[in-house]
């Protein structure tokens, strides 16, 4: 019997997955939109300096919400670094802080990588095994 809820609720829990996957990637359609008019094609600044900080901000959010939407499919470790990586990126990219806060990005940067490189385990699943990447 508790075997039966686990697995029921499981499916449900990856339905409603599925639906959060879904409406975020309609929502980056729908910002998709806005981003072709942050460029300047109609009011002739077209990528001034200030519209082009917009853009990369932008974009970059949007490619965030790409790889959440990777992360939320895939259910791997690896799906799950590169979420962080493109955050960390995004902010240190878009936003101008000082100086102490990109060096603070960078080696967050810095420490993704090396766990990647060093502890990365390509699944977590007990029926596959835990792996590590070669």
């Amino acid at each position: 019997m508790r075997e039966q809820i686990r697995s029921i609720l499981a499916a449900i829990c990856t339905a409603a997955e599925f639906i959060l996957a879904v409406l975020v990637l309609i929502a980056i359609g729908i910002a998709s939109i806005t981003l072709v008019r942050e460029m300047g094609f109609w009011d002739g600044s077209w990528l001034s300096p200030q519209n082009f900080d917009a853009f990369l901000g932008h974009a970059l959010g949007l490619v965030v919400g790409l790889e959440f939407i990777k992360m939320l499919t895939r259910h791997t470790p690896g799906a799950v670094i590169e979420v962080l990586l493109f955050a960390i990126a995004r902010q240190i990219i878009v936003y101008h802080t000082s100086f102490l806060d990109t060096l603070l990005g960078i080696l967050s940067v810095a420490a993704v990588f090396a766990i990647r490189k060093f502890c990365f385990v390509e699944t977590f699943d007990p029926h596959i095994g835990v792996s590590r990447k070669e």
